[in-house]
């Protein structure tokens, strides 16, 4: 059994990790090219393309999926089995290439999620459960017949960082079962319709925006503590203060929900009876809030632009009277309001 594997970031990579622990010949590994990054903008490889060069891998970094000499390379290592994870989809030409097919492991319980961001989406519309897919690739964005589904438990202060790992361990076995399954011929597909339970609706996972990461106060305290864990730690949400006609960026990673007389507290120890939202709450040394349609988001762990994330209570220490600032319009309602 020859395998070529297809993908990028850190998940992808312990998904790697497994199938060589499990004594399969990875034939080569296509990821993306490497790119520019950060201030110094330093040429930055992806995690899986590190990973292949630990285990002296062949490694493939096209800049189109479709060019003859791609497509040339890729045959000539005469793969039994593709494997795909959290990488671009693929055209026809790549995935009909190996003879036993093409897989790929998806973050979510297809159909639901169905997107380049299924693990966000899923914290973001407070799912208590979510998971990992196994599919055969078709035409269609994970679309094709299923093979294996694995749930995974979201706990109620879960970000998508703590699914994410959560997922790259229990995805790790089952894209291991998979190919021992495919090499046994014991799989059957499965249709993604026959999933779907009466009424359910299906999610979309689409792009993560800076749209999306701008808080819109005007939400519900729960709505936005999801959005807020959903974009944890990256790409994060985020709210202006804005002071003298100066706009500083505030990244929010992790919050808690302040709400009925727990809020009604904290509005008495501001001096207010009552908070427009986006109205900024703090006593300056311990919390730092901002008032909802229906309460307050208390800020915990935050990261001022050009500073280093830090504990709510370090950064009070250095910023004097945040009541004093405002908040900006944001525009995440925008966008969730699309996929409610």
């Amino acid at each position: 059994m020859k395998i070529v594997y297809f993908g990028t970031p850190e998940i992808a990579s312990s998904q790697l990790e497994a199938i060589l622990a499990a004594g399969y010949e990875v034939a080569a590994v296509v990821t993306v090219p490497d790119k520019p990054a950060g201030r110094g903008k330093k040429i930055q490889s992806s995690h899986v393309k590190e990973t292949a060069l630990k285990y002296g891998l062949p490694i493939m970094q096209p800049v189109s999926l479709k060019s003859p000499e791609f497509i040339e390379e890729l045959s000539s290592y005469n793969a039994d089995l593709f494997i795909v994870v959290a990488f671009r989809m693929l055209p026809k030409v790549v995935w009909e290439i190996p003879k036993l097919g093409t897989f790929n492991l998806h973050a979510a319980l297809l159909p639901q999620y169905r997107g380049a961001a299924p693990i966000n989406w899923a914290v973001i519309n407070g799912e208590k459960t979510t998971g990992v897919t196994t599919f055969m690739i078709d035409e269609g964005m994970d679309t094709g017949g299923i093979m294996y589904r694995y749930d995974c438990k979201i706990e109620p202060e879960d970000t998508a960082g703590d699914v994410h790992d959560k997922l790259m361990e229990i995805g790790a076995k089952l894209v291991v079962n998979t190919v021992e399954a495919i090499i046994d011929r014991n799989v059957e597909l499965r249709v993604q319709k026959s999933f779907i339970q009466g009424s359910e609706i299906l999610h979309p996972a689409p792009k993560l925006t800076r749209e999306l990461c701008h808080i819109d106060w005007n939400g519900k305290t729960k709505k936005i503590y999801n959005l807020i864990r959903g974009l944890s730690p990256y790409p994060a949400a985020f709210t202006e203060l804005s002071k003298d006609d100066k706009a500083l960026q505030l990244k929010i990673y992790k919050s808690v929900k302040i709400t009925g007389e727990e809020y009604q507290t904290m509005l008495e120890q501001n001096g207010l009876s009552s908070a427009a939202p986006g109205t900024v709450l703090s006593d300056g040394k311990n919390y730092l809030a901002f008032s909802t349609a229906d309460g307050a988001i208390s800020v915990t762990e935050i990261q001022l632009a050009g500073k280093k994330r830090m504990a709510v209570k370090d950064f009070l220490i250095g910023f004097r009277e945040p009541q004093t600032y405002t908040t900006t319009k944001g525009t995440s309602s925008n966008i969730t309001g699309q996929y409610a």
